[in-house]
């Protein structure tokens, strides 16, 4: 069994995240040594890692409590229609940003005046 303190530096996380996550029950709740000290299975650590590596991937802790009842693959499509809708949005405005810069617009009323400016008013 692990103490809190070296769960959470091993899984590079701060002690507060494992109390976080035990009220969230993303984490079970950890034994208790004599002294009253959180007590945890070593395989946490790599618990700890994958609820990290999912909220680094863009899911929410909401989104990773529901992945430990499966359905991993198509919550992970659901997630990468997301992004890749947010992806092409983003070129969207970075596309009309270039042609603003080509264009010369300088002011937005002389640009909004000019037929040649690709900005929507």
């Amino acid at each position: 069994m692990i103490r809190s303190g070296e769960l959470a530096a091993a899984a590079g996380v701060n002690p507060q995240t494992l109390r976080y996550y035990e009220r969230r029950g993303l984490l079970p709740s950890p034994d208790r040594s004599l002294g009253g000290h959180r007590l945890y299975p070593p395989d946490t650590v790599t618990l700890l890692r994958v609820i990290k590596t999912a909220q680094r991937l863009g899911f929410t802790l909401d989104e990773v409590g529901a992945m430990t009842e499966g359905g991993l693959r198509s919550r992970a499509a659901d997630k990468l229609a997301a992004v890749e809708a947010r992806i092409a949005g983003l070129r969207a405005i970075a596309d009309t940003l270039r042609e603003a810069v080509a264009a010369g617009c300088d002011d937005l009323d002389s640009c909004a005046a000019d037929d040649r400016c690709p900005l929507p008013f």
